[in-house]
């Protein structure tokens, strides 16, 4: 018996070892991590919110699926060496498919090109593997195959490739990764975690306005950190009534009760919260905040100065330092822009910031560099809004 040339297998555990750790980490990260939200999303849609995806199971139950296709492409081809990442490539491309959502799956799903591009891609993956297979009888049969060998780099470099493959093709959208993200922290009734989704980030679109307004509004923090977020969109984005912005995941029926009815059909949101406001003698306080705010974000400012009178009666409990900092911010530009103001609004701090603003502002002739300089100071607030923001129609 010759016992110099151990078993193929053997010779190659290596690799198939390193290939096995590699996949596992990224399927999982990227499952786990990555891509839960959307696939709870994707879930409750095509389920019809008849079943809740459970992000550790169903990870593990897919990472597995993967890991089954791979051995059984393994099992037929019986690709080793420099050719063992190969046997990857069919679980790699379905990790890609199932990450490839389209942002408005809720309205139409559709596997998009995915219906021919599968195919023709295992067909030609079909091909390289029996080239593969052929080449690697001709292969030297002692060939070093151990951590820094030759074909162990060459695994590793197919597999970072076929891993910045699935990352290039599947959706990585921040703004819809927030609101997937966003919508799910609220389903569990962790609003101020859905406020901390992408907080930081510039990007948004009206339906991550309507989110955040809302999570804003349950937390009582509305006319206080609304402009702190990126505004897009004006106030016919800021509620669902007209179809503009939409809910994926969380239910609509949970806001409209908070703000204390369901729309009788479409209608712009504002016209919706003025009838709200109508039907109560006493109008809730997200009520207000909502119609106050959408007029701030459509730069209403006699308006908001007239409803906010109504809404908080300053003259009589409430002090006009009470109200929220938006507000108070708003009251401010009023007093100034106004030469008859209806409400004279004095506030010692906020008169020195408002002039420090003023002051900045003289320093810059170019509108460019002005902009820069302002942003970074006071973007944030209402001031920035509406000095230097221009709303976006949608």
């Amino acid at each position: 018996m010759n016992y110099n040339y151990p078993d193929r297998n053997n010779s190659t555990i290596a690799i198939r070892l390193m290939c096995a750790i590699v996949f596992l980490l990224f399927a999982f990260a990227w499952l786990y991590f990555f891509q839960s939200d959307m696939m709870a999303a994707l879930q409750h849609v095509l389920s019809g919110g008849l079943t809740r995806y459970h992000r550790l199971t169903y990870t593990v139950i897919i990472v597995a699926v993967l890991v089954v296709v791979q051995q059984v492409c393994y099992a037929v081809f019986r690709l080793r060496k420099r050719s063992h990442a190969l046997s990857y490539l069919p679980s790699m491309l379905l990790l890609a498919v199932i990450s490839d959502i389209n942002a408005d799956f809720d309205l139409h799903f559709s596997i998009g090109a995915w219906l021919w591009v599968f195919p023709l891609i295992l067909v030609v993956w079909i091909g390289m593997a029996v080239i593969a297979r052929f080449l690697q009888q001709v292969e030297p049969e002692r060939e070093p195959c151990g951590l820094f060998s030759k074909a162990m780099c060459f695994n590793l470099l197919f597999m970072v490739l076929m891993v910045l493959g699935v990352a290039l093709v599947g959706n990585t959208n921040a703004v819809f990764h927030y609101r997937m993200s966003a919508e799910a922290r609220m389903v569990e009734g962790n609003y101020a975690a859905a406020l901390k989704t992408g907080e930081k980030s510039l990007e948004s679109d009206e339906h991550l306005l309507m989110i955040r307004m809302y999570a804003l509004s349950r937390e009582h923090l509305l006319g206080e950190r609304l402009f702190t977020y990126p505004i897009t969109g004006s106030s016919e984005t800021i509620l669902p009534t007209n179809g503009k912005a939409r809910l994926v995941y969380y239910p609509a029926d949970s806001l409209y009760r908070f703000l204390g009815a369901r729309p009788a059909g479409q209608m712009q949101p504002m016209r919706y919260l003025q009838l709200l406001a109508k039907r109560d003698s006493t109008v809730s306080r997200q009520v207000a905040d909502y119609e106050l705010c959408g007029l701030l974000i459509d730069k209403r400012l006699d308006d908001f100065v007239a409803r906010l009178k109504r809404y908080y009666a300053l003259g009589d409990s409430l002090s006009a330092d009470d109200l929220p900092r938006h507000y108070r911010e708003a009251l401010t530009l009023y007093t100034h822009l106004r030469a008859h103001p209806i409400m004279v609004y004095h506030n010692n701090v906020m008169e020195e910031d408002y002039a420090n603003l003023r002051t900045l502002e003289k320093q810059y002739a170019d509108p460019r560099e002005r902009q820069g300089n302002v942003e970074e100071h006071y973007r944030g607030t209402y001031w920035y809004y509406y000095e230097y923001v221009e709303q976006t129609e949608v």
